[in-house]
C-alpha cells in the first residue's frame, strides 16, 4: 500500500462482530482460554459460527497460535493466519491485515484476536528481561547501560522535551488522565468504574520515570479482546449492524525504533503517527473536523496530546488545551488508562460500539470515529464508520 496515494481497501470490509472477557489483575485462566473466550464472544456477537471462520490475525507477541486457538474453538480449515509486530502498534493492523484477506478474496470471516495476562503473568511494565540476541536488541542497547529500562523511561524522554518545547509543566499531561478516568468512571467494564479523578489527584500521584506520573501511565491488565472482520456485503446480512472500514494503515517513520528513536531531529512528534494520519485522511476522504470521537493509543498521556497534533486536530503544543475544553470526545470507554491494557484492542471495539450507538458514553449521531494503535513503535490506525 503506497503512503502516497489513496488506496482501495477503504470500504471493502467490516467489523461484524465484538467480544471479550471481563478485564482484571489476575484471571485465573491461561491466555490461551482467555482468547478462546473472547473469540466465542464475539462470533456470538456478529451471529457467526466457529465454522464460518477461515482465517485468524493477532499479535507476534500472543502466546496462543492461530492453529491453537482454532482447534480449542473448534473452527475447521483456515486459508489465512497472520501476525503483526511492534506490540501496541499491531492493534488497528491486525483488522487492517484481515479486511485485506477478505477483500483478496483470500479469506470470507477473520478473527482478530489479543489475549494475555499482563498483570498476574508478565508484566511489561517491570522493563527489559532476558532478550535473545537480536537487532532490536542492539537498539536498545544504547539505552539501557544508561537506566533506561522501562517503557515509561523511554517515553519520559520525548515527554520532557515536549514539555521544553512548548513551555508546558506536566500538569498538560493530567488533562488526558482526568477525560480517560471520566469516561472509564461510568463504563460498568471499566477497572476504574466510578473511580473518576482530579487534575490534583494527577499532580499528587507518585512519580514513575519524571516528567510521567503514576496516572500518566496505562495499567497492566488481564484479559482478552476479538473481533471480527467479514466483507460488507455479507456483513449486511449478519445481526450487528456494520462498522464498516473506511480506511486502515500502517506507519513508520525515519530512525524508527521501538520507543527509544532518540536520534530524530525532534523528539516532539510522532512521524510514525503521522503516515498514518496521512494515509487515514487520503483513503476515507475525511480529515479532523468529520471525526466524531477519537480513541487514541494511551499507554501513556504525552501520545495522547502528540497523536492529536501528527492528526491535525490542533497546532504542535496546543494538544493539552484542546484536551481540557474536551472540542473532542476521547476514549469514551476510559481507554487503557482507565478501562482496560489490551494493547489497544478493546479501544477498537469500542469505535464499533461508537458507530452501532450502543457506547455506555455514546456520543449523539457519532458517524466517523478515528481509532490508532500503539505510539513510540511503528503503529496503525483506522477509521471506522456505519454502512451508507
Amino acid at each position: 500500500m503506497s503512503a502516497r496515494a489513496r488506496d482501495s481497501l477503504g470500504g471493502r470490509a467490516a467489523i461484524v462482530g465484538i467480544g471479550a472477557t471481563e478485564f482484571s489483575k489476575d484471571s485465573g485462566r491461561s491466555e490461551l482460554r482467555l482468547a478462546v473466550e473472547a473469540v466465542r464472544a464475539a462470533l456470538d456477537d456478529a451471529g457467526l459460527a466457529p465454522a464460518d471462520v477461515d482465517g485468524l490475525v493477532t499479535f507476534t507477541m500472543d502466546t496462543s497460535p492461530e492453529i491453537t486457538v482454532a482447534q480449542a474453538c473448534g473452527m475447521g480449515e483456515l486459508s489465512f493466519f497472520s501476525r503483526v509486530h511492534y506490540g501496541g502498534g499491531a492493534a488497528c493492523a491486525t483488522v487492517q491485515q484481515a479486511a485485506l484477506a477478505v477483500a483478496a478474496g483470500v479469506a470470507e470471516v477473520v478473527v482478530c484476536y489479543r489475549a494475555f495476562n499482563e498483570r498476574s503473568g508478565r508484566r511489561f511494565g517491570a522493563g527489559v528481561r532476558h532478550r535473545e540476541p537480536s537487532a532490536e536488541g542492539v537498539a536498545l542497547g544504547w539505552a539501557l547501560p544508561f537506566g533506561l529500562l522501562t517503557p515509561a523511561s523511554w517515553v519520559a524522554m520525548a515527554a520532557q522535551r515536549y514539555l521544553h518545547a512548548h513551555g508546558l509543566t506536566p500538569e498538560a499531561f493530567g488533562h488526558v488522565a482526568v477525560v480517560d478516568r471520566k469516561y472509564a468512571a461510568t463504563n460498568p467494564a471499566a477497572w476504574f468504574h466510578g473511580r473518576p479523578i482530579t487534575l490534583a489527584d494527577h499532580a499528587a500521584s507518585r512519580w514513575i520515570a519524571e516528567p510521567l506520573r503514576l496516572l500518566d501511565c496505562c495499567q497492566e491488565t488481564d484479559g482478552g479482546q476479538a473481533l471480527v472482520v467479514t466483507s460488507l456485503e455479507r456483513a449486511r446480512e449478519l445481526r450487528r449492524p456494520p462498522a464498516v472500514i473506511a480506511a486502515a494503515a500502517q506507519g513508520s517513520g525515519r530512525a524508527q525504533e521501538q520507543m527509544t528513536s532518540f536520534y530524530r531531529d525532534d523528539l516532539t512528534g510522532l512521524p510514525e503517527m503521522g503516515v498514518v494520519a496521512r494515509q487515514l485522511w487520503r483513503t476515507s476522504g475525511c480529515g479532523p473536523a468529520d471525526i466524531d470521537v477519537g480513541i487514541l493509543y494511551d499507554h501513556f498521556t504525552p501520545f495522547v496530546l502528540m497523536q492529536l497534533e501528527e492528526f491535525g486536530f490542533c497546532g504542535r503544543g496546543e494538544a493539552p488545551d484542546f484536551v481540557a475544553a474536551e472540542r473532542l470526545p476521547l476514549n469514551t470507554h476510559g481507554g487503557q488508562l482507565g478501562e482496560a491494557y489490551l494493547h489497544g484492542m478493546n479501544g477498537v471495539a469500542e469505535a464499533v460500539r461508537q458507530v452501532r450507538g450502543t457506547s455506555v458514553n455514546q456520543v449523539p449521531g457519532a458517524s466517523r470515529v478515528l481509532v490508532t494503535a500503539g505510539t513510540g513503535v511503528p503503529t496503525s490506525g483506522l477509521v471506522l464508520a456505519p454502512d451508507g
